[in-house]
């Protein structure tokens, strides 16, 4: 008879699957980026100061209200510094007392208004870049408006967006994983 021993092939029993006996599941870790974590928070504030930079750079222009793509930019970049200073508060908050802004009501909320304001403030960003490239490059009117501004201005609102994405990124993954 070929029988194997436990010699010569040794089986290990399969872990048990019994909650009360490996304790409950674990959550994901909080990385950092996420709500309620200092890279987090990090991200909010450069979301902010990027924004109010774009928003008093474009304001200080005499004659950007003769373009609805930059009155869209500041109108944008508005939203985006009011939600990411919002949000910042609520990071403090949550930094201060040591609490994870887990839960799965709070971070749809935070993944709907990411989506939102980056999407608005890119769509803006974009109209700006294409409105300062007919004024600049077309038709040859940097003399006479101030292109230097709406440029920086521009690229303000972009680096808003590129500090925007990895928070979305973040909330949606958190959002998708639950």
């Amino acid at each position: 008879m070929n029988v194997s021993r436990p010699m010569v092939h040794p089986v290990e029993a399969p872990p048990s699957m019994d909650a009360a006996q490996n304790g409950p599941r674990g959550r994901m870790k909080d990385l950092q980026g996420m709500p309620g974590t200092t890279g987090g928070l990090i991200l909010r504030l450069s979301q902010f100061l990027f924004a109010v930079i774009s928003i008093v750079v474009m304001a200080t222009t005499s004659d950007f209200r003769t373009a609805t793509a930059f009155c869209y930019l500041v109108l944008a970049a508005g939203l985006q510094s009011l939600w990411s200073l919002s949000l910042a508060f609520v990071d403090v908050y949550a930094l201060l007392v040591k609490r994870s802004l887990r839960n799965h009501l709070v971070i749809r909320l935070f993944t709907i208004g990411d989506g939102i304001t980056s999407t608005l403030t890119f769509a803006a960003a974009c109209a700006s870049a294409g409105i300062t490239v007919l004024i600049g490059n077309d038709l040859n009117k940097c003399a006479v408006n101030h292109c230097t501004r709406f440029e920086t201005a521009t690229a303000m609102a972009f680096m808003s967006w590129f500090a925007m994405s990895p928070s979305f990124l973040l909330n949606f993954w958190s959002l998708a994983s639950h």
